[in-house]
């Protein structure tokens, strides 16, 4: 078997393609609705069919996209009672994951400290792609800290990049306050208060729910 089409070479090719698609995805260049072509991409990367249908598939698997028979891909449209119902969620899980993080290690903090100043880069410029990245890193880091690998799958599974970015698309203007909140969390982390972190935590994820519930944009509208 040659390198070009050995397990390892597919793989890293897949990869290339799907977050080459999600970063699409993320920044609007495929909208909400739009159909993936299989033979149309694998002409652009210039790649057989299937590292596309495996990189549609795990697109698919973090919510992206959908499949149907017949009907091809599309961009998933935002739905934003999910989004209310996964943020309700996730206020439980992370609330008692930043409990069981603590006390954190002094890597983890280190890491913790770099992604926040990293969104308040990202936010002062704007860049929606760049702070949902490090948004969605800062909060998977204190779940999988907690050492609870049901609370980490169940993170996993919720579809968390693309609905942190429809957030942050929706609150760009909002987005310092944001970076605020989340270094007052870091704070009560380095002085191993996870109740407090989780509390903050908790009241963050209201505070977007409530936010989105009160929304009269016509986009924010289920799907």
């Amino acid at each position: 078997m040659s390198a070009l089409t050995s397990p390892i070479t597919r793989r890293c090719m897949r990869d290339h393609i799907r977050d080459t698609l999600l970063k699409r995805i993320l920044e609007g260049a495929y909208p909400s609705g739009e159909r993936l072509i299989e033979l149309n991409l694998a002409h652009e990367f210039q790649v057989s069919q299937t590292p596309i249908r495996e990189a549609l598939r795990e697109l698919e698997a973090m919510g992206m996209v959908t499949s149907e028979r017949y009907c091809g891909t599309h961009v998933r449209s935002i739905n934003t009672e999910e989004i209310a119902e996964s943020y309700a969620l996730r206020a439980i899980l992370e609330e008692r994951a930043a409990q069981l993080a603590t006390p954190c290690p002094d890597e983890l903090l280190a890491d913790l400290r770099q992604t926040i100043d990293n969104m308040r880069t990202s936010a002062t410029a704007r860049d929606i792609a760049s702070y949902t990245q490090q948004a969605a890193h800062f909060h998977r880091r204190i779940v999988e800290q907690s050492g609870n690998r049901l609370f980490l799958q169940t993170w996993d599974n919720l579809q968390t990049i693309s609905r942190i970015h429809f957030m942050a698309q929706w609150l760009i203007d909002c987005l310092p306050q944001y970076v605020d909140a989340h270094e007052t969390i870091y704070h009560a982390l380095k002085d191993k208060d996870g109740h407090t972190a989780g509390q903050l935590l908790r009241r963050m994820f209201e505070q977007l729910i409530a936010e989105l519930k009160t929304a009269e944009d016509p986009s924010l509208k289920n799907s």
